[in-house]
């Protein structure tokens, strides 16, 4: 795909999608990539019903956050309507609530494009949702937009991946699941958001990114930190540093092997220039440890991690910022990464003109 005509698709996306403000009171989260299904074996958030349901009612609708629904909440390339909200009655009746208050906004993605047919719909959907701050853009959306099948064929592509490649058993890969495509995705977000001096906010690759870095790549910023701190340290914090180099290596190298198949660097997505922050990732509420979330507060934005208790990485007690926990629940959250909208713009501006 052309990296022009994908540049200007983009653009007017961006321009078509309507916008909300943003100020030093306003709290909004970003959650995306639920797959609700049917409530058995195949139904991909199954085994965090309790979490994302108990997260999103006792933390974020008691706190008074909008809600932004960044796509693929129902799985509707495996499962019917009927059935999912048969299933997910409760988690619902959450998303009423926000509504209620006029805190939902509901975006598609490639996962509940179908959605878009329904003659009857329980809240408004859109692409995509600009937030702006003193004339600038963050802007949300699921991610699919960038995919090769979706920017050449548009609303094809349902089409194709629902009544053609499922009846026939096409391969579909999941992009979740695939790096190398995940990786194209990312980059074409990346180079997009960096030429219009915007901030995105997508799902869509499972991938948590925070200023357009991953996991993999922050925890090895952090192992640069700790060796320049070593040869100065005390022998007690020596040997603590030992501890977390130890740790994080471990976890490089777990989430590495995908990653260095493809070649990829600690900055992503250049290879001669300096890495602009122009590009965050929910991840998903899907994951075997917990569920993530892009959170903004405060004039703040932070990426966040939910996990019950004795459930998260290891490495995540270390990199924490802050922990929280819900009264009377198993569930924590962990704020992995944060930073200013002021401070990440300033960046992306003068960073930028290089």
């Amino acid at each position: 795909m052309n990296f022009s005509d994908f540049l200007g698709s983009f653009r007017e996306f961006l321009g078509a999608s309507p916008s909300l403000p943003i100020d030093e009171l306003s709290r909004y989260v970003f959650l995306s990539d639920f797959h609700m299904g049917d409530g058995g074996e195949r139904d991909d958030l199954r085994s965090n019903r309790e979490l994302a349901t108990t997260v999103l009612a006792r933390w974020y609708l008691e706190r008074g956050y909008t809600l932004i629904l960044g796509g693929d909440i129902e799985d509707l390339q495996k499962f019917k309507l009927a059935q999912i909200r048969k299933a997910w009655a409760g988690m619902y009746e959450i998303f009423d609530a926000f509504a209620a208050r006029g805190a939902l906004w509901k975006l598609v993605g490639n996962h509940d494009f179908a959605l878009l047919r329904e003659k009857e719909q329980a809240y408004p959907l859109y692409h995509g949702l600009a937030l702006e701050r003193g004339g600038r853009v963050l802007f949300c959306f699921h991610g699919h937009q960038a995919s090769r099948l979706f920017a050449k064929y548009r609303y094809l592509s349902d089409f194709v991946v629902r009544y053609l490649a499922k009846p026939f058993k096409f391969k579909n890969a999941n992009i979740s699941s695939d790096s190398r495509q995940r990786f194209k995705a990312e980059r074409r977000i990346y180079r997009a958001s960096k030429k219009l001096g915007i901030v995105s906010i997508c799902g869509h690759t499972h991938r948590p990114l925070f200023e357009s870095l991953s996991k993999y790549d922050s925890l090895r910023w952090s192992i640069e930190e700790l060796l320049r701190e070593y040869p100065e340290s005390s022998e007690d914090r020596k040997a603590r540093i030992a501890q977390l180099v130890d740790l994080y290596s471990s976890e490089c190298s777990r989430l590495g092997k995908a990653e260095l198949r493809w070649g990829l660097s600690k900055s992503l997505y250049e290879e001669k220039s300096l890495l602009i922050p122009c590009v965050f990732n929910s991840g998903c509420a899907t994951g075997k440890h917990g569920i993530s979330a892009i959170e903004i507060e405060g004039g703040r934005i932070s990426l966040v991690h939910w996990a019950k208790e004795g459930s998260a990485r290891p490495y995540l007690l270390e990199e924490a910022l802050l922990k929280d926990g819900i009264e009377g629940t198993p569930f924590s959250r962990f704020t992995l990464k944060q930073a200013g909208l002021d401070y990440v713009f300033a960046r992306i501006d003068l960073l930028g003109k290089r």
